[in-house]
């Protein structure tokens, strides 16, 4: 049993009513058994038929007492555990933005999508089933065993030495199925995060051919899921077939040793017949209990992985204690040695860069592919913790860019945008809900975007996103640019913003954006070069190492990579300073 289901609100007071239901649940079971069984006796000693209509009568309301108790003890563990659950999906996604991109990008947005999903709707199965179950188990066999004992002793000695076999074998196939559900649970967030990473880079598999080849790798990996998940199946159906077999084999032990004592003499009819029909009902809680053990396991320990997320202790936290001023003119950041390694394959991504900007620089970051700038922005934006170097800010020496006040200043632009499910507005309000219609209205006509929304026959309310209106690449960009004007923040940050467009969408798109790179400080990672004319200053990157920066005009006169990415760019021929 999990200890912190008194911990859950109103989680004590489900138990105790649930319990409470449960015992008047044994009781209507007792009722039940003991007037079928005087109805039967009734009609074999051929009584009136008033009197043994009166007990099926009784027989009867029990049996609707019972079935009434049962549903409504499955009313209140599912209100229990609806409400449980959706106040730790809550508290869940708010932790995943207190702990930071750090945490998430170490273990992976595939477990953290899986448990707020599958994860959570798994749980609620786990605390809907489980409590009305445990508690019968736990209540019902006692309140009949006593009875019982009030009946027929000998019969209540041979069902009290059975049940702690059951029970003992219940234990080993739930150790034997603790193995194959950790497995299994191992399988699935595997499958979950391949299928979010596969998902996420599909558009990138297309452009490199490589989306065929790609197939297999998704079959290994759900193949590996459908085998662990027949092993559990295999296990749980094992258990089930004990627990019948067990239980049954139980009962018959019961009847065959009351029918030598009813033909003895030494037992009553009426006793006998009640603790015969009593023999099944004293079983059934725990059988029950057992198969819904194997229904469960996923939601108890999707239940044990979120509880050990909400007790790591929160980055953003500390993070808050890093008070950084507004960016503007005068302001400066440097930064030295950064280096970036992956903890788990220990892969250097990033060595000995540094640099200084100061104020309002437009800086350009450029490479070949797999150069290293991506993986520099996301440090930039805080998505990555750097493995070592110094960051200063305004004199400021900081640890990271995962700070909070830092954040605030910035606005990430990736190479796709995420247009959220929901209208127009409320996508470009996404950071800024609070923004007036007039504001919005503004950054659309400073993104070019007042055509496109004026042919929706919505207008600012036309639904986009997953279930709504699908939007090109280049208004998708759009869409991101109008968002990050309406939260007005002096950092902006691009990864590949135009890689995936074609050459005239760009075009609109640079002509469109210039204007709005004025007072900023932005770093644009990109592999075309013809936007290293509008920049102020250039990072070159070749091989997670930076080396070369400086202006356009000065990386041309050094004749060094940046000169020599331009002239492959335009086909080895003679070139002007650009």
């Amino acid at each position: 049993m999990d200890k912190r289901l008194f911990q859950y609100k109103n989680g004590k007071k489900t138990m105790m009513t649930i319990g409470i239901l449960t015992f008047l649940q044994a009781i209507a079971i007792i009722v039940q058994s003991l007037y079928l069984a005087k109805a039967i006796i009734a009609m074999y000693e051929r009584a009136p038929w008033a009197i043994a209509l009166s007990y099926f009568f009784i027989f009867f309301v029990a049996v609707i007492i019972r079935h009434f108790l049962v549903w409504l003890k499955s009313r209140i563990a599912y209100k229990f555990a609806d409400q449980t659950a959706e106040e730790m999906q809550q508290q869940l996604v708010e932790k995943i933005f207190l702990l930071g991109p750090n945490v998430i990008s170490k273990k992976g947005s595939g477990q953290f999508i899986t448990l707020c999903l599958e994860g959570i709707a798994s749980f609620r199965t786990y605390l809907e089933l489980f409590i009305p179950r445990f508690l019968a188990s736990l209540f019902i066999p006692a309140l009949l065993l006593i009875y019982v004992f009030t009946l027929d002793i000998a019969s209540a000695i041979i069902l009290l030495v059975v049940m702690p076999i059951l029970i003992a074998f219940l234990i080993l196939l739930g150790i034997v199925a603790k193995n194959k559900k950790d497995a299994k649970w191992a399988n699935y967030l595997l499958l979950a995060s391949h299928f979010v990473d596969s998902l996420r880079g599909l558009l990138t598999l297309k452009f490199l051919g490589r989306s065929k080849g790609h197939r297999q790798a998704i079959y290994n990996v759900s193949h590996k899921y459908r085998i662990s998940t027949i092993r559990t199946l295999r296990v749980a159906f094992l258990s089930g077939f004990a627990l019948e077999f067990f239980s049954s084999l139980s009962v018959a032990v019961v009847a065959v040793e009351l029918g030598i004592r009813l033909i003895n003499g030494s037992v009553d009819f009426l006793p006998a017949l009640t603790v015969l029909i009593l023999a099944p009902e004293y079983f059934t809680p725990v059988r029950e209990l057992g198969n819904d053990y194997h229904a469960t396991m996923d939601g108890k320990e999707a239940g044990k992985k979120i509880h050990q997320l909400l007790e790591m202790k929160n980055e953003v936290d500390a993070n808050k204690q890093i008070k950084l001023p507004q960016w503007d003119k005068n302001s400066e950041l440097s930064v030295k040695n950064l280096e970036k390694v992956s903890d788990e394959e220990n892969r250097l991504y990033l060595q000995d860069v540094s640099f200084h900007v100061k104020g309002y620089q437009k800086v350009g970051i450029i490479g070949l592919s797999g150069s290293g700038k991506s993986t520099l922005i996301e440090l930039l934006s805080g998505f990555l913790k750097l493995s070592n170097g110094e960051i200063t800010v305004n004199g400021k020496q900081i640890p990271h860019f995962s700070i909070e006040s830092w954040q605030k200043q910035i606005t990430y632009i990736p190479q796709h945008p995420y247009i959220f499910s929901g209208t127009v507005a409320e996508n470009i309000a996404w950071y800024k809900p609070d923004a007036s219609r007039d504001d919005i209205v503004e950054v659309i006509r400073k993104t070019g975007l007042s055509d496109l929304i004026a042919s929706f026959p919505a207008g600012l309310d036309e639904k986009i996103g997953q279930g709504g209106r699908t939007l090109s690449g280049g208004e998708e960009q759009r869409i991101a640019l109008a968002r990050s004007l309406l939260t007005e923040r002096p950092i902006l940050l691009f990864d590949e913003p135009t890689a995936h467009l074609d050459i005239e969408t760009e075009f609109e798109i640079k002509e469109m954006m210039l204007p709005l790179l004025e007072n900023k400080l932005v770093f644009f990672a990109t592999h075309r070069l013809h936007w290293m004319n509008e920049m102020d200053y250039c990072l070159v990157m070749d091989d997670g190492r930076l080396i070369e920066s400086g202006t356009p005009a000065e990386l041309m006169q050094k004749n060094g990579m940046f000169a020599k990415l331009v002239h492959a760019h335009r086909g080895g021929t003679k070139f002007e300073v650009f």
